[in-house]
């Protein structure tokens, strides 16, 4: 697509409802991803634009998932979904600014190799702070963050700034519920057209159930897919029974021993993503379940992903709730106090730390080499302990103190005034992450259905930050928010669960069936090569993992990690990466 000055400006390959194009006079405009407006409406809205600030009210109230490109008059904008589920990077190239929808596109095209301490802190598992977390695993390559946008002049100067902001949370339950299932409705509505065949995960929690309802409202003919846990004691199965037995739909069932297990297919190297993917875990059980959806006329497959992000605030809620509302918080500190077995001494700290959030950061980079460290700590200060596996070398912990280090000093702060809501704002973007991910390891790019996560879209998670956290969370009620969202059309007795199953048995046992590539892992690990695991504990844990005494996120992240450098390694030219038939050659 040419730019104004005659120039490419979008250069790629697209199918045509994956990128909505608009203009009017000066100004041209790029939706990329899914949007309930159209070009007719957007080209319309676009007439009033006379700064690519403004773009931004041109897609207020926009359903879906998307990242945004826009020309004003020879100034460019772009950004990403506010919570990363729709990423964009960018990268300079012989003094030029360049945007794309894939990091490993600009490694390849400014040589980048992979960046150390970005794997440092990816061994820190899921609770690596922010803006950490957000750091690509590319060097000289940077990710558009979530909430903000890129501005690059007539002159090639770049800016970043801030477009979006965390709603203040305000709504009490009733209020928020009504808004969340609104914007849910509307998540799935975008996605479906009537008589289409949807696969649906119903794993039996209220989050997959209630897209499965909400598609079978909008009008997909669904095609349920559920996986059977193997332990005897584990309820999932039976909640999506009745689950499916109400919507009255095909019911595919993958009982656990006749799957492929977790980690199979370990010794197997694709085509690298733009980082490293907890996708390994299950792909291959994944890519057996999406044959199957396929053969019954699937055409794409929702996902409950990011529900449990969106509508549980963290416990750190409490803090600022002490403050508005003493007693309040005095009892459900008390519940969870008896919920997780918090000693006294630490519910004290948790209601009454002040400390800021670089002081916060610097205290963590500070303990990152502590013995305490992998010994974990109660949730006191602005997130989780940072901690790092006994496997992390000591050139990993440096790498990742200097980090924090630098965050505290030259950070943009925390994602919201009060610690309790910055956890929630962080939480909703990892979900985005996850989605990204998810996408990236199991959708269309390895022969997957495309797959659609409604909890992950900003209308969703933008709806669920609203609510006050002592309405959406409690100590006694699972999932409050969501239940009462839900209530008329899911049925009260999924709603109603308590218990949350988990797939514990096959996570070990997939460990121990894949342990000669684990053990091959260790022997020659890429990760070790670069000074950031010891071998020695790393084989330890790799080929012991019943010795675990936690670390099993961290574990996780490691064989995430160290799969990706291998597949680099096997795949040093992105395939995807290619001059079409239909074209003469590279766009000039």
């Amino acid at each position: 697509m040419p730019h104004a000055s005659g120039r490419p400006w979008l250069v790629g390959c697209w199918d045509g409802d994956e990128l909505v194009l608009a203009g009017s006079g000066r100004v041209r405009l790029a939706v990329l991803g899914l949007c309930s407006l159209g070009g007719d409406e957007l080209a319309r809205r676009s007439v009033a634009v006379s700064r690519p600030q403004e773009v931004e009210a041109v897609l207020d109230g926009a359903a879906g998932s998307f990242a945004v490109l826009a020309s004003v008059d020879g100034e460019t904008y772009a950004r990403g979904s506010a919570f990363g589920a729709r990423r964009l990077y960018h990268a300079r190239m012989g003094g030029v600014t360049v945007v794309a929808d894939r990091a490993r596109t600009l490694a390849h095209l400014t040589g980048a190799t992979a960046d150390p301490a970005v794997l440092a802190a990816l061994l820190a598992g899921p609770g690596v702070p922010y803006p950490l977390g957000e750091a690509v695993a590319w060097q000289g390559v940077e990710s558009i963050g979530p909430g903000r946008a890129l501005l690059v002049d007539a002159d090639g100067v770049d800016r970043s700034r801030v477009w979006w902001r965390a709603p203040e949370p305000v709504l009490p339950l009733k209020q928020g519920a009504t808004a969340l299932r609104h914007a849910l409705c509307e998540a799935v509505a975008v996605r479906v057209r009537t008589g289409q065949v949807w696969g649906a995960d119903v794993s039996g929690g209220t989050d997959s159930t209630s897209v499965a309802f909400l598609a079978a409202e909008a009008g997909a003919r669904l095609v349920a897919a559920t996986l059977h846990w193997a332990n005897p004691n584990n309820q999932d199965h039976r909640y999506a029974r009745q689950a499916v037995d109400a919507l009255g739909v095909p019911h595919l069932t993958f009982p656990s021993d006749r799957v492929p297990g977790h980690f199979d297919g370990l010794h197997l190297r694709l085509e690298p993503g733009d980082g490293p993917s907890l996708g390994i875990r299950d792909r291959l059980q994944q890519e057996h379940m999406t044959e199957l959806l396929r053969e019954h006329g699937a055409v794409a497959r929702f996902s409950g992903h990011g529900g449990d992000h969106a509508v549980i605030p963290p416990p750190g809620y409490v803090h600022g709730l002490a403050r508005r509302r003493p007693l309040l918080a005095l009892r459900h500190t008390t519940g969870y106090r008896a919920r997780s077995r918090w000693p006294l001494a630490s519910a004290a700290r948790l209601l009454t730390d002040m400390g800021s959030y670089p002081s916060w950061l610097n205290a963590q980079a500070r303990l990152l080499g502590s013995p305490r460290t992998a010994l974990g700590r109660p949730p006191v200060g602005w997130g989780p302990p940072v901690t790092l596996p006994v496997w992390a070398g000591d050139h990993a912990r440096d790498l990742v103190a200097g980090l924090l280090r630098d965050a505290a000093e030259n950070g943009d702060g925390p994602l919201a005034a009060g610690r309790g809501h910055h956890a929630r704002v962080e939480q909703a973007i990892q979900a985005g992450r996850g989605a990204c991910g998810i996408t990236a390891a199991h959708g269309p790019d390895h022969g997957g259905l495309p797959i659609h996560m409604p909890f992950c879209d900003d209308a969703v998670l933008e709806a669920c930050l609203a609510v006050r956290p002592e309405d959406a969370a409690s100590p006694w009620v699972y999932k409050p928010l969501l239940a009462e969202a839900m209530r008329g059309l899911v049925p009260d007795a999924i709603l109603e669960r308590t218990t949350k199953d988990h797939c514990g048995d096959e996570w070990h046992s997939g460990l121990v069936a894949n342990r000669h590539t684990l053990a091959a892992f260790a022997t020659d690990s890429h990760l070790a090569a670069i000074g950031l695991a010891d071998p020695g504990a790393l084989r330890r844990a790799l080929i012991s993992p019943a010795l675990l005494t936690g670390g099993a996120a961290e574990l996780e992240h490691t064989l995430a990690a160290e799969a990706w450098l291998r597949d680099i390694a096997a795949h040093p030219e992105p395939a995807y990466l290619k001059v079409h038939r239909h074209e003469p050659g590279p766009v000039p």
